[in-house]
């Protein structure tokens, strides 16, 4: 934190520092007359009626209220290790990872379960994440997953690593298997150095042309731009005939949304949108990157093979049975 002349604190930071690293200190209580302090380092990921967000290296965000703020600066962006690898990381914290980088409006713990619901935009939005013991028989916990669901109108759906010891539960109890899914991990240096970066131009916020590119918002747009705006360090990336959009957690770089016009394909813009994603995701001080493909996209599978990522895990979805 900065001292002035005498000890004194300064603030200098502003809204619009929003996406830099940041040393926040802020005073958490009042003991006997006397204020207590703590510090927060990482992004400042939003600035809004009064308060701050700074999301930490490891994805936890601090809410901080404007006038507990004495004093903050912007600091060196952490260094990055420039690997041949990406960070280690188990199953379930990339899907911890990814769950906050595709947020749900919605969510209601069941045990280690956690159930998510956006309206119905998007399966990994609207189905229960099982990360650990729902605290009750697995047969229980799948009926509960079904009355939540069906009380908001969408189907009932468990978003399941393959491995999962769940999975044969769940065979058992007729919930059928749907969309399979790879992530795929890869350094994120590689991928920023990729060609083209400068063509594509970044930003925290999404417009209407952004959207109007997107596919799958449709009739959902209020819940889709909730869910496309949501995590710790968003942001979207806009090409001449294509998109993209990165969410920066920690080390790890979530990139997802890559679509090329039609008109606009074998010209590189896919790749020119992931580099740029990926040099803002170094500069915030991410070094892995990590996403999520089909696993029939063979498409996309092989654009990526390209770029260095390979298979971390793959999942899939089981939906209750009917009746």
């Amino acid at each position: 934190m900065e001292f002035v002349s005498g000890g004194r604190l300064e603030l200098h930071l502003t809204p619009s520092d929003v996406g830099k690293r940041v040393s926040v200190r802020r005073i958490t209580e009042v003991v006997g007359g006397r204020p207590h302090f703590a510090d927060a380092v990482g992004v400042l990921t939003s600035w809004n009626d009064g308060v701050l967000v700074v999301t930490k290296r490891g994805g936890e965000s601090v809410r901080i209220v404007e006038s507990a703020v004495v004093a903050g600066k912007i600091v060196p962006d952490a260094p990055v290790r420039r690997g041949v690898r990406p960070p280690r990381a188990t199953a379930r914290e990339l899907q911890e990872a990814a769950s906050r980088g595709w947020p749900a409006t919605e969510t209601e713990r069941l045990g280690g379960w956690t159930l998510r619901a956006a309206g119905g935009f998007t399966r990994r939005a609207n189905s229960a994440l099982p990360l650990g013991d729902p605290g009750i028989p697995v047969s229980e916990a799948a009926g509960q997953v079904a009355r939540w669901y069906a009380a908001r109108s969408l189907p009932p759906y468990i978003q399941v690593v393959d491995e999962d010891p769940v999975v044969a539960e769940l065979d058992r109890l007729g919930w059928t298997a749907e969309a399979p899914t790879l992530i795929r991990t890869a350094p994120v240096q590689p991928v920023a150095d990729l060609p083209g970066a400068e063509r594509v131009s970044l930003s925290r916020e999404v417009d209407d042309a952004w959207l109007a590119r997107y596919h799958r918002t449709g009739a959902l747009g209020a819940q889709a731009l909730a869910v496309l705006t949501g995590g710790p360090s968003v942001w979207f990336a806009t090409a001449p005939g294509a998109i993209g959009r990165c969410v920066v957690d920690g080390p790890w770089a979530l990139f997802g949304v890559i679509e090329v016009d039609p008109a606009h394909r074998r010209q590189g813009l896919g790749t020119a949108v992931m580099a740029a994603l990926a040099r803002r995701a170094m500069e915030e001080g991410a070094s892995g990157a990590y996403l999520q493909v089909e696993a029939d996209n063979e498409g996309a599978r092989s654009m990526y093979d390209r770029m260095g990522f390979t298979t971390h895990h793959a999942y899939h979805y089981r939906r209750a049975p009917k009746g």
